[in-house]
């Protein structure tokens, strides 16, 4: 693989809560610290693009989000996202040709213990590796097709629709 691209959105992945005001906010992406500290054997590129909770991307976000993995000349590319809207942005995507583009977030932020995001940035960055040119979600231990995908809010989990 050469070199992956890296495009952060925002979303849970990147959220910092604060205690006193039970309060959020989207904070520095985090992807390229894991990735790091996760000691990875090939070259990335980090492009903080959006810091949005996924309920508040728009379709001129989206828009953005296309223009910018198009006007790169990067085949690999995975893609943080918050899980809301992860499946929309998705199929947004699906007319970009020839690479492999994997969205993944977490359903807790990755600076909270025992959170699933380092769990699915590895899962998303072994399919972007094997998957066929296309878009694909990479949650839960699983890669999804996100024409056959939706997130079950009640169960906190991505699932076949």
């Amino acid at each position: 693989m050469e070199d992956l691209l890296v495009v952060t959105t925002g979303g849970t992945i990147d959220k910092i809560y604060f205690d006193d005001k039970s309060d959020y906010q989207v904070g520095e992406p985090q992807i390229g610290g894991i990735l790091k500290a996760l000691g990875v054997a090939f070259g990335f590129t980090v492009i903080p693009l959006i810091r949005k909770d996924s309920l508040h991307i728009t379709d001129a976000d989206r828009a953005l989000l296309r223009a910018t993995i198009a006007a790169q000349p990067t085949r690999h590319v995975l893609i943080t996202h918050g899980t809301d809207s992860m499946v929309q942005t998705a199929q947004a995507l699906a007319s970009l040709q020839d690479r492999t583009i994997v969205l993944t977030g977490a359903l807790n932020p990755a600076g909270f213990r025992g959170s699933d995001a380092e769990f699915n940035i590895g899962c998303a960055v072994g399919a972007v590796q094997t998957a066929p040119n296309g878009v694909w979600i990479a949650m839960n231990g699983r890669i999804w097709d996100p024409r056959k995908v939706r997130k079950n809010v009640a169960a906190n989990r991505f699932e076949a629709a």
